[in-house]
């Protein structure tokens, strides 16, 4: 298919989901469910396929993290909504005024009609299988928009999804930066876009012309904070394990730390330490990811540069090289007290880099995290109850881990998304089910009520009741 010919497929392609969503408007259970255990079946059956074109597209992708980061949270996703699929898309009873009794009120969950699932790169199965199982478990059609930086990968995916979705289920494809906007500018649903604020921004313009509601799941600088006294060693070893998780190119990945200042020399040196136990073959390493691609390798390095000529100190974790251009992979780097003005403390880093703030004072941490846009994620070190607390009801973010990382994104009892700049709306589990739905309220009213009383001619009979109402 020729690349000009792809927005008007996309439209028959939503023209024909419109249709069949109009024809089957709430789907049976049974149907929700074997459309959700198609999607098990294709991630059981493809692992070695699933591994091989992500590796394929990032140039060096552990299979490990391939299978940990992405299959298994992808199948836990289906296995959720397997199981309580059925209770979520019940009727559910609501509460009711004692004035309008004997009326009774009830919420029902309805099917959106078709939904818009735009997937970013970094972890292209994941972030495809999430939305769709929250999609498909509330009745709806699905259309993805593939990324073009993981090519292998979306070819697969695409034609995995041929395989057992009929188009006007589910479909997917790939396209470059022309095809997302014709894609974001379909009358959908519901959208939801998973990447970079700047894109989206454009997104979300694009689908205000029909007024479509989205889900943003952005990014931002998540902070580490470790606090005074919480044992150090476990501290670096947890946040550089998240840090390291897919050569960082992660959402949730800790993006600076902020420690207090009299560690900041102990922090590099277990930093090194952790890294390269981790890794001992260092950039060879075969369970240590690439960048995905040379203009990614080379944003990170020419911020390197920019903050070793601005004099901050740089230190390389890996005890040999520290780039390989080539094969565009790139050694963790830490850099202790960058420029406030550099890109690495302005942009979300989405790599192997983890600025270390020191400060002198915890309340300086906290207001350093306060007077930026809120992030996606919050990482806190402390085993004193009464500061945790202080930090929840004092921060803004996403989400929090506390003395861990990136692990509140695992319970699919947990709600997953932003909060401001770091995007809005929810999803896993339930929250994904009910992000692809209306819950719609219906009254259903009793032959027997009191209404009349109250409409016009209003009587004086009607004044004293509503005054005598409003005391009560």
């Amino acid at each position: 298919m020729h690349v000009q010919d792809m927005p008007r497929a996309l439209h028959d392609v939503f023209a024909s989901q419109r249709a069949a969503f109009a024809s089957e408007s709430f789907p049976h259970w049974r149907v929700r469910r074997e459309r959700l255990m198609r999607l098990a079946a294709m991630l059981r059956q493809n692992g070695p396929q699933i591994e091989a074109a992500l590796d394929a597209d990032f140039g060096g992708r552990p299979r490990m993290e391939t299978q940990l980061l992405e299959i298994f949270p992808a199948l836990e996703e289906v296995k959720a909504a397997l199981r309580g699929g059925r209770r979520w898309m019940q009727p559910r009873r609501a509460a009711m005024l004692k004035w309008f009794l004997p009326a009774r009120a009830r919420i029902v969950p309805q099917p959106l009609g078709v939904v818009g699932i735009i997937v970013p790169w970094n972890y292209p199965l994941y972030l495809s299988i999430g939305p769709l199982v929250g999609a498909l478990a509330a009745g709806n059609r699905a259309m993805l928009k593939l990324s073009e930086y993981t090519p292998a990968f979306s070819e697969w995916l695409g034609a995995a999804l041929a395989e057992r979705f009929t188009a006007d289920e589910v479909f997917a494809t790939a396209g470059d930066a022309d095809f997302a906007a014709a894609f974001s500018r379909l009358p959908f649903d519901h959208l939801l876009f998973t990447g970079s604020t700047a894109v989206g921004r454009r997104v979300m313009a694009a689908a205000a012309e029909n007024l479509t509601p989205v889900t943003l799941e952005l990014g931002g600088k998540s902070p580490a904070i470790v606090t005074p006294g919480y044992p150090l060693d476990h501290a670096v070893e947890r946040i550089l394990t998240g840090k390291l998780l897919n050569a960082g190119q992660t959402c949730i990945a800790p993006d600076y730390a902020l420690v207090p200042r009299e560690d900041c020399g102990r922090f590099v040196e277990l930093a090194r330490e952790a890294a390269r136990r981790m890794y001992p073959a260092g950039l060879d390493d075969a369970n240590y990811c690439s960048v995905i691609d040379a203009r990614h390798h080379g944003r990170l390095s020419q911020d390197l540069e920019e903050v070793r000529t601005a004099g901050a100190s740089v230190a390389t974790l890996f005890s040999g090289p520290s780039t390989d251009a080539q094969r565009h992979r790139l050694a963790p780097h830490l850099v202790l007290d960058p420029p406030v003005q550099s890109r690495l403390m302005h942009d979300e880093i989405f790599g192997p880099v983890l600025p270390v703030l020191g400060y002198e004072r915890l309340e300086d941490a906290i207001a350093h995290v306060q007077a930026r846009p809120r992030p996606l994620a919050l990482y806190w070190f402390d085993r004193d109850e009464a500061r945790i607390a202080r930090m929840l009801e004092s921060t803004h973010s996403g989400g929090v881990t506390v003395n861990d990382v990136i692990l509140h994104i695992a319970p699919d009892s947990l709600p997953f998304g932003g909060v401001g700049a770091s995007g809005f709306g929810h999803y896993h589990g339930r929250w994904g089910f009910e992000t692809f739905s209306k819950l719609k309220p219906v009254f259903r009213q009793s032959r027997v009520n009191a209404l009349a009383l109250f409409q016009a001619p209003y009587r004086p009979l009607a004044r004293r009741m509503l005054d005598w109402m409003k005391r009560f």
